[in-house]
């Protein structure tokens, strides 16, 4: 779908510019679309000789009327074309004193005489909201969701006297998410998509380029349109058809059920996975099984014992609560306003007023939609409260909540206060017992403080490397989840609490989650054993507790930030002051890999948001359960909605849009060469985003003869066979000096030998599961090609014989500097050593910097003199002497060449989320 959107603006836009012929329109129609569609009309060159549009109602003009007044356009009101079939003959002839060559009809209710029709030269083109010959008909939006159609979209056609039956002149199409509601259809294609289609099609026909293509009767359908009392919901469906009968009439006309002898409307359906929820049972008539009110809304259950989801209810009077609270009583106390808030009831009023046009007193009792007002309004009312008080955050659902105007001012103030009664973090959980212990681990994407299913409502599987077997159904976040965070990220970092929050609290908030993540250090060390295979008593130390440490540091930092002053040559003989001050960027994207995924998170995230920048994160595909845990954390720690962001799924569909997207100011990514180098073209190509990489490894590793040979033997192990081998510094090549060589290799083999493979929540396993599956077989081709190239395979390589993703610690000698073992990191279990001959110190540096990678580097030796000299040689960002492995929060870490750049951890980390900018002042 946002391909072929982007395909369609590219073509709109490039093509705008080399119209040459343009037309005489007459626009018939109303609504902020058709009011739309005649703007950009204008734009265009086209000259739109007449307006035809609707009376007022209540004193209200349409918004088409009232562009086309404040331009000069002729606008025409008729309240009708018709009387008893046949035409008006003082309004055919109004109409065709405008000399139209082309009738354009953007949503237009009213119908209208072929007399008038096919007045035009070219006739008369109309836009449907449907992919015709599919849903003829004016509810053809609501029919799309109703028969669960995959597919949605619009068409522009030539009128003829049918029901929408005349030819094709265009069409487009859209994806239908499986929770997707008439106004998200509408508001993210059909109206947007709708608007540019309608222009390319009146230039099609002004450049005699536009096809009549004769509609087809095979899978033609025509359906009624849906009124109140048609949407009553027939209880003996299965759950997807009653959430898609739900969806089909939300908002408009609602459907409705019958509850303790009364019409109630549901709106907010989706459809729900898992275990039934607890919850207090509710008697609805027709079902055979009660509802029950859970705190996440109201359960229902189809036919075939599935379940739905429903949030908010609407009741005859036209009060609408959550669903949640349907057995709460007692209405809120009204609260007293101080005079600022009293200023901010005004405001309101006036933009009331301003929508309301037809009301001439805003009284507490006015209700918005009984008004006059509509959906449309409801966004706009929104908006202008944004731009007036930003620090004001509502929502849509907000007006539905409270439609009079104490209702809603008492609803604003309670928000501005933080006092609203806003529902704490609804978590679904996947839960477990295991590593003797209760695991609950949330499964949605978490966007604007709120966990959610993927806007399509697609998962997939998250899976136990140790055995296989799936640990829960994750959410698969789609490009317009990427979008819908980016947009809460954008509005927390420029209008949200955290925009005018002083750098102390933030580091206070930071310090809380810290205290938080410590709390339930035991939960994450075991989530992260279970999804990363990590042992579990190396993931409470270094996967979590250096976490911890890192959110730690960095909260220390916030208030910290410094500029500078600098003296200038321009002082004299003038006074002049220039400074220097650290700001945040704005919106970062962050994506990280599966090896440490708690810590890589921790190691971006905390610098970014010690900042004050926001983010959006996107955890590996195959290990988010940590991030997801995370999130909750954060909101429990009472994050700001928005500042959050975690996103499961595909590199390929999330991170690429990430990289992609206008909003986001800065990325950091951790993980291959190949795809670093994809995401810094994709950055600089969309808006030249900033960019921090740390990417692959092949980090030497030279042992001299002169080292403490047994802590060298416990190290190299360690350089190598730490959290598995799936470590980016892992000591990618060892080069061991010739005269202790063999006596290194004994000892190693004898010591990998004692290391204990197994389940990794065992206290002394040593040596866990590989990741994933396909990264198991890419180690056992990595030592099947070592094997042919003509390396020794000491021990290992092979495929422990148990259930999960096991490998056996490997061990190559005789590797030769061309072999592909030497110049390729395994990112796994896997020594590959080589020797070097004695006392030949450049020899040896030559070799160990003959690689595109220098992310880490190490030696051993007592001689501090030659350790010193060969730090300084060796082409790393960090180098390891007599020791490996031991890195630091404030320490920075990254590399050089194809390694990346940027660094983590330290101060320098927060350079990487911060800009410089530069005042001078003359007095």
């Amino acid at each position: 779908m946002l391909w072929k959107a982007q395909q369609l603006l590219r073509k709109f836009s490039t093509t705008a510019t080399t119209y040459q012929r343009k037309l005489k329109l007459a626009l018939i129609g109303q609504s902020l679309f058709g009011q739309e569609v005649y703007s950009h009309l204008q734009k265009e060159g086209h000259k739109v000789v007449g307006v035809f549009t609707v009376p007022d109602v209540n004193g209200k003009a349409d918004p088409l009327a009232l562009s086309a007044e404040k331009d000069g356009t002729p606008v025409f009101k008729f309240p009708r074309w018709r009387v008893k079939g046949k035409p008006i003959q003082e309004v055919v002839d109004t109409y065709k004193s405008v000399g139209a060559d082309l009738n354009v009809l953007p949503f237009c209710t009213q119908f209208i005489p072929m007399d008038v029709i096919d007045c035009p030269k070219h006739g008369s083109i109309i836009y449907h909201p449907s992919i015709l010959p599919r849903h003829r008909g004016a509810s053809a939006i609501n029919w799309t969701l109703i028969q669960g159609d995959k597919k949605a979209g619009f068409t522009i056609f030539w009128a003829d006297d049918g029901l929408d039956t005349g030819p094709i002149l265009l069409q487009r199409e859209c994806d239908v998410g499986l929770n997707d509601t008439v106004d998200d259809l509408y508001n993210r294609f059909l109206y947007p998509e709708g608007i540019k289609a309608m222009v390319e099609a009146v230039q099609l026909i002004a450049d005699g380029k536009a096809p009549q293509i004769p509609q087809p009767e095979e899978g033609a359908t025509y359906e009624g349109i849906q009124k109140k009392e048609n949407a009553e919901i027939s209880w003996d469906q299965p759950a997807e058809a009653l959430h898609n009968w739900i969806r089909g009439h939300d908002k408009v006309p609602g459907a409705w059920t019958v509850i303790d002898g009364q019409m109630v409307t549901f709106y907010g359906s989706s459809l729900l996975d898992g275990p039934v929820p607890p919850g207090q049972p509710l008697a609805i008539k027709g079902t055979t099984k009660p509802g029950l009110v859970s705190k996440n809304g109201l359960v229902l259950f189809g036919n075939d014992g599935k379940m739905l989801l429903v949030r908010n209810l609407q009741f005859e009077d036209g009060k609408m609560i959550p669903a949640s609270k349907y057995f709460s009583s007692g209405e809120m106390s009204v609260i007293e306003l101080t005079e600022e808030e009293k200023k901010m009831a005004e405001d309101i009023k006036s933009i009331w007023k301003g929508i309301l046009s037809n009301v001439a007193v805003i009284e507490d009792s006015t209700d918005f939609f009984k008004s006059g007002a509509s959906s449309m309004h409801v966004v706009r009312m929104i908006e202008e409260i944004k731009q007036k008080h930003g620090g004001l955050q509502l929502q849509n659902e907000d007006v539905y909540m409270a439609t009079t105007f104490a209702d809603f001012v008492q609803m604003a103030v309670r928000r501005l206060r933080g006092e609203d009664g806003e529902e704490e973090l609804i978590v679904d959980y996947v839960s477990k017992n295991v590593n003797n212990m209760a695991v609950n681990m949330p499964y949605q994407c978490f966007i604007n403080g709120q966990f959610m299913n993927a806007e399509d409502g697609k998962t997939y599987d998250t899976i136990n490397p140790t055995d296989g077997s799936v640990i829960a159904k994750v959410s698969y976040a789609s490009v317009a989840d990427v979008d819908k965070a980016v947009a809460a990220a954008k509005d927390a970092f420029e209008n949200g609490e955290w925009a005018r929050m002083n750098a102390r609290d933030r580091g206070g908030l930071m310090y809380r989650l810290a205290d938080l993540m410590e709390e339930h250090q035991e939960e994450l060390a075991t989530i992260e054993a279970i999804d990363s295979g990590a042992v579990y008593t190396l993931a409470l130390k270094t996967h979590v507790g250096m976490s911890v440490q890192t959110f730690r540091y960095f909260a220390g930092w916030c208030d910290k930030i410094q500029g500078s002053t600098i003296p200038i040559s321009q002082a004299r003989p003038n006074y002049n002051l220039t400074f220097t001050k650290k700001e945040p960027i704005g919106v970062c994207a962050i994506v990280i890999p599966w090896n440490y995924p708690l810590m890589m998170l921790a190691w971006k995230s905390a610098a970014c948001l010690a900042a004050g920048n926001t983010l959006v994160l996107k955890p590996a595909q195959v290990t988010p359960l940590t991030a997801l845990k995370f999130a909750e954390l954060s909101a429990k720690a009472g994050f700001p909605k928005g500042v959050i962001n975690i996103l499961p799924g595909s590199g390929g569909l999330v991170g690429q849009r990430l990289s992609e997207h206008p909003d986001i100011r800065k990325l950091g990514f951790t993980g291959s060469t190949l795809i670093g180098k994809q995401i810094m073209k994709s950055c600089a190509m969309s808006n030249l985003k900033k960019v921090s990489l740390e990417l692959g490894g092949k980090s030497p590793l030279i042992i001299f003869e002169d080292c403490e040979l047994d802590k060298a033997v416990r190290m190299g192990m360690g350089a190598v066979y730490f959290n598995k081998g799936e470590n980016c510094i892992a000591a990618g090549r060892l080069f061991v000096e010739e005269s202790i060589h063999d006596e290194f290799v004994r000892r190693v083999v004898e010591e990998v030998k004692k290391m204990k493979i197994g389940d990794p929540l065992n206290r002394a396993t040593d040596h866990g599961p590989q990741n994933h599956k396909a990264h198991l077989e890419k180690l056992l081709e990595y030592c099947e090609t070592g094997v042919k190239e003509g390396a020794t395979l000491v021990y290992g390589g092979r495929q422990v014989c148990r259930p999960g993703f096991f490998m056996e610690p490997t061990v190559f000698t005789d590797v030769e500097d061309h072999m592909y073992l030497a110049q390729e990191e395994s990112f796994g279990p896997i020594m590959v050593i080589s020797k070097f001959k004695n006392g030949d110190i450049d020899g040896v540096l030559k070799r160990a910097n003959n690689t595109e990678y220098g992310l880490a580097s190490g030696v051993f030796t007592k001689d501090l003199k030659k350790a010193l000299y060969v730090s300084e040689k060796l082409d790393a960002g960090t180098v390891f002497i007599n020791t490996y492995n031991k890195t630091d929060v404030a320490a920075p870490f990254g590399g050089f060449k194809q390694s990346g750049f940027g660094k983590d951890l330290g101060e320098e980390a927060l350079h990487e989320y911060l800009r410089t900018k530069a005042v001078t002042v003359e007095y």
